[in-house]
């Protein structure tokens, strides 16, 4: 059994490697969005039940259930990076000095910029032709199937959007590494 002094200081840390302001509105909001994990598993519940016990499936749970579980993955991103969770070859980060992490934060923010800028304008597109008729009318793509919701649409549009803020918690998190004070003593995220 762990003593409360632990968690408490797992607390600390976990607040600790929030960076930005927008970061802890990004990791506060996963509190919000993991009840659709619950509204996704409900929903299987009730297919489940609807199915096997009363012989009357339902056309919309499948669908459903796919739309929030990737949405709920689309939206993982931006909290990993958000509370500094994201893959780190921890064996050479943690061997550098504090002026070495944060070139290393430093080029790696800048590595991120390139791939989100990329993958932004992928999204851009397909958003677009997800949103878009040949001609320009705005029609939402739809699944194809007898409900047809217009879930492939939002998804698109949710890459987008995650993907943009991904990329300005890049930029706000490259501005905080350029500006970090090296000289303080640092905890192990390697910030003073």
């Amino acid at each position: 059994m762990t003593d409360t002094k632990e968690i408490v200081d797992h607390v600390d840390d976990v607040d600790a490697e929030i960076r930005t302001g927008l970061d802890r509105v990004v990791a506060g909001s996963a509190n919000i969005l993991g009840w659709a994990i619950f509204l996704a598993f409900a929903i299987t519940v009730y297919e489940v039940i609807s199915r096997y016990v009363f012989n009357s499936p339902t056309f919309w749970a499948h669908e459903s259930t796919t739309f929030l579980i990737a949405a709920i993955f689309l939206v993982g991103g931006p909290i990993a990076l958000a509370r500094d969770k994201h893959i780190r070859v921890r064996m050479f980060y943690d061997a550098a000095s504090p002026s070495g992490r944060r070139w290393l934060d430093i080029v790696n923010s800048c590595i991120a910029l390139v791939f989100f800028a990329g993958l932004a304008y992928a999204g851009w597109i397909m958003s677009w032709k997800a949103t878009h008729t040949p001609t320009g009318d705005i029609h939402l793509e739809g699944t194809g199937t007898s409900w047809n919701p217009p879930t492939p649409a939002l998804l698109k549009m949710m890459v987008l959007v995650c993907v943009s803020l991904m990329f300005v918690q890049s930029l706000l998190h490259l501005i905080a590494a350029i500006r970090r004070d090296v000289s303080a003593p640092a905890n192990g995220a390697g910030e003073k």
